[in-house]
């Protein structure tokens, strides 16, 4: 019989995924070391893990012990892994810009998880570094982490994954490429890198609103550097000790907009289902291609899994609500008609009436109100089909031919998802913009729309 004895026997080992559409514009090849595959869905499996055994070792975590850590979610997966294993309780601390879903995530496997503010200094003592130190004070047989600064972090890439990408590009790596928060997988991987290899290019992607790349280049501590952003898992505001900066070549920033926009890109033309940071990585390659050539091998850090953020970067609602999403919304084809007032019939009008207004203003939808409610509709396929049953119609009132009202829908949606409304029985929807005026959009509305 082939098994593991437990979950974490099933740590490390994971694929190298060459490339093909994201990375067309790129002169050589790159590959995907897809970290997602590790149990808890990203690379920190490895570190959490390695941290977890080196505080047993040294007698920081006995029996019956609580791990504490601040944890933008992946790291408190891995400990949360090996605390169900090994027979541990678990205290997380987070930042409220993290996805639910990591949150959820982290509960689910038994951890208790307390949510920090976000734009607080790192001393601060509501941060989420603040709160997890002085739970480690507080709680007695407790054991604080301390990703940022604890070593065993970059010792579990020396040990796995440096010799994993190694042994798989069979020595051909000439460039590592890591979205890079604590330090640990760039400075662990890359040194055993170097050390087979010293000519093995590592570069760095940061995000805007950290101060890392400012002190890699300068050595100095810059807070003007540090302003919120939305991308998760890398970047800092301070510098965590696992940095070693002589084991990296090379930093380069990526905005929150890019990082989310490629790794859906990952998703769609790759099949690789990717988390923001790989987003990141992948995003600040390809602004870097000037530096490579033909008979480069590229290996880009995939960190973890697209699970984590189906409620933002794979929300069209929340990109859009970002800006980052360039797609046309219902919005748009309301402000492109410079908001004309919607043209509506009561209930007690005449069909007579209703047909007139058709061609007054050449339309064929029309909203039924009674008052300020949608009640009904009229479309001027509907009226046809009846008055050739009943050419008397005419006379009767619309609140006896009307149909259904018309779906509603929000104005930020893309007008690509309105199919789902407008078909052979339904022909237009309704919006209400902020002012709470309703507008209509019909199928002639879509078509302009696309072909602008």
């Amino acid at each position: 019989m082939k098994y593991c004895e437990n979950i974490l026997e099933t740590i490390g080992h994971t694929p190298l995924v060459k490339l093909h559409r994201v990375s067309a514009t790129l002169p050589c090849p790159v590959f995907a070391k897809v970290e997602f595959f590790n149990p808890g869905n990203s690379i920190k499996d490895r570190m959490a893990v390695k941290m977890v055994e080196v505080a047993e070792q040294k007698g920081l975590l006995k029996p019956g012990g609580t791990i504490i850590e601040g944890t933008s979610g992946n790291t408190g997966m891995g400990l949360a892994l090996a605390a169900v294993i090994k027979g541990y309780k678990c205290i997380f601390t987070t930042t409220d810009k993290q996805s639910k879903e990591k949150v959820d995530i982290l509960k689910a496997v038994g951890a208790e998880v307390i949510v920090c503010p976000t734009n607080v200094e790192p001393e601060d003592p509501r941060s989420y570094y603040s709160v997890s130190r002085r739970l480690s004070q507080e709680i007695p047989n407790s054991f604080y982490v301390n990703q940022y600064d604890n070593l065993a972090n970059r010792d579990a890439h020396y040990e796995q994954t440096g010799p994993e990408i190694w042994e798989q590009t069979d020595g051909k790596i000439t460039h590592l490429i890591v979205a890079t928060g604590t330090g640990g997988t760039i400075t662990g991987t890359g040194k055993f890198l170097k050390e087979k290899n010293p000519d093995i290019q590592v570069w760095a992607i940061d995000s805007y609103g950290s101060l890392l790349k400012k002190y890699f280049e300068t050595g100095e501590i810059d807070m003007s550097e540090v302003y919120p952003y939305i991308t998760e898992g890398i970047g800092e505001d301070f510098v965590p000790q696992n940095y070693d900066m002589d084991v990296i070549d090379r930093f380069v920033k990526v905005t929150d907009k890019d990082g989310a926009v490629m790794a859906r890109r990952i998703t769609k033309e790759e099949g690789i289902f990717v988390g923001y940071s790989a987003g990141s990585a992948m995003a600040g390659l390809i602004q870097l291609k000037e530096h490579l050539k033909p008979t480069d091998v590229v290996v880009v850090i995939f960190h973890d899994h697209g699970s984590r953020y189906v409620g933002k970067v794979y929300n069209d609602q929340w990109m859009m609500e970002r800006g980052f999403l360039d797609v046309k919304t219902v919005k748009d084809v309301v402000s492109s008609r410079r908001n004309q007032p919607l043209v509506s019939i009561s209930p007690d009008d005449k069909v007579s009436e209703v047909i007139a207004k058709m061609r007054k203003f050449d339309i064929e939808h029309l909203p039924v109100l009674q008052g300020a409610e949608m009640i009904g509709s009229v479309s001027e396929n509907g009226l046809f089909n009846r008055l050739i049953d009943d050419a008397n119609l005419k006379d009767a009132t619309v609140k006896q031919v009307m149909q259904a009202p018309f779906p509603i829908v929000n104005e930020n949606t893309p007008i690509e998802k309105l199919s789902m409304y407008i078909n052979k029985e339904n022909g237009a929807v309704l919006t209400k913009d902020e002012s709470g005026d309703y507008h209509i959009i019909t199928k002639y509305d879509i078509i302009q729309a696309l072909g602008r």
